[in-house]
Order: C-alpha cells, then structure tokens, then sequence
C-alpha cells in the first residue's frame, strides 16, 4: 500500500496546497494525518473541506492544537475523514490504530489504558501490517531529540517494543520533520507538513 503521511499542518495553505500536488503526482492509496491541522482549530472546519476535497480517504488523530470532541464531530461532516482516536481500522491486509493528542509528558495513562484493548486487538490480527498513528512522538530516538534532551513517550515507546507495530506515524516536534528512525523492528517517521509517501 502506497500512504501518503503528513503531520502539523497547522493551518499553513502553502502545506495544503503542496499536500494536493502529491496526491495528484504520486496517487496514494490513501492519506494519514498525525494531528495538528490547525492552530488551536482556527478555521478547522474550511481545512478539513479542503482535505475532503482531495477526494482520498485520510485517516487522522487529533494534536494538541485540536480538541477530541471537535474532530469527533466536524470529521462526520466529511465523508474522507476518518477519525480513529482510541480506535481501530482496517483496510486491505492493514490495520491501523490511532491515538492523538499529548505531546508534552513522559507518561500517558490514557494511552496506556487504550494500549490494552490495541494489544488485543493486534493479537486478532496476527495476518496484518499493523501501522499506529500517534501525535506524540516515542522516547528516546531521532524523532524527540532536541538541544535540551529527548522529551518523547515512555508510554509510547513502551508499547511499540513489546507489540507487533510495524510502522509508527507521529508528528508534534516541528524540529524533527522528516526524520525516521527504528524501535527494535518498527519503522518510525515524522512525515512532516508537506507529507511523505510510505511503502508498507
């Protein structure tokens, strides 16, 4: 499957407008969004119409920028816009899981709360590409590295190392976009605003 990954768009038009020329010129099966398409939902309703109008299915989280409650609503307006916080989708022989927001502690309980019912979930679906869509990047690698230290998710990290993911799309630290790195056998990407087609 062709994805094409994208990340904390934040309103730019400019991002938008490069994010429609590759869907146009590299033809994604479909799109995934690891959260922060607006700034603090200014105007979020005219981003995800111009989304929608991409005619691609794309599968987003929420950032910290958004709210759970708004996404959930204003994505059921728009029939490409999938929201997957805390849920599960499969398409083809892949199964994505989604969780967004954070970015800011160590420590998730929420992520470790919904972690249980992902585990489960990748225990049924021994047969599948597993890709997790988070916005807070993982501890400890290239993709949380800044002057100051690593200030990614222990949580996070935590659970890639002991399922089977095999690709983890993440976003938040805008320093880090487009690097990739590995947690064990899980590729891991910051794809960026301008996005980033993946192979998987």
């Amino acid at each position: 499957m062709k994805i094409l990954a994208f990340t904390d768009v934040h309103g730019s038009l400019f991002a938008l407008k490069r994010l429609g020329q590759k869907v146009k010129a590299q033809k994604p099966d479909l799109m995934v969004c690891a959260g922060d398409i607006s700034i603090f939902e200014h105007g979020i309703t005219g981003i995800l119409r111009r989304l929608n109008k991409l005619n691609k299915q794309i599968i987003v989280v929420h950032g910290n920028h958004e709210d759970e409650s708004t996404f959930n609503k204003y994505s059921k307006l728009f029939k490409n816009i999938l929201f997957i916080h805390k849920k599960n989708f499969i398409k083809d022989n892949i199964l994505f899981l989604g969780y967004g927001g954070g970015g800011f502690s160590l420590i998730d309980k929420g992520f470790e709360k919904t972690s249980i019912k992902f585990k489960k979930i990748i225990q049924a679906n021994k047969d599948k590409k597993i890709i997790l869509v988070t916005h807070a990047p993982p501890y400890k690698t290239r993709l949380d590295k800044l002057v100051e230290g690593h200030c990614g998710n222990k949580s996070i990290k935590k659970f890639i190392e002991k399922n089977k993911v095999d690709l983890l799309i993440c976003g938040h630290l805008h320093e880090n976009f487009g690097k990739e790195d590995k947690i064990k056998r899980t590729k891991i990407i910051n794809p960026g605003p301008f996005g980033k087609i993946v192979y998987i």
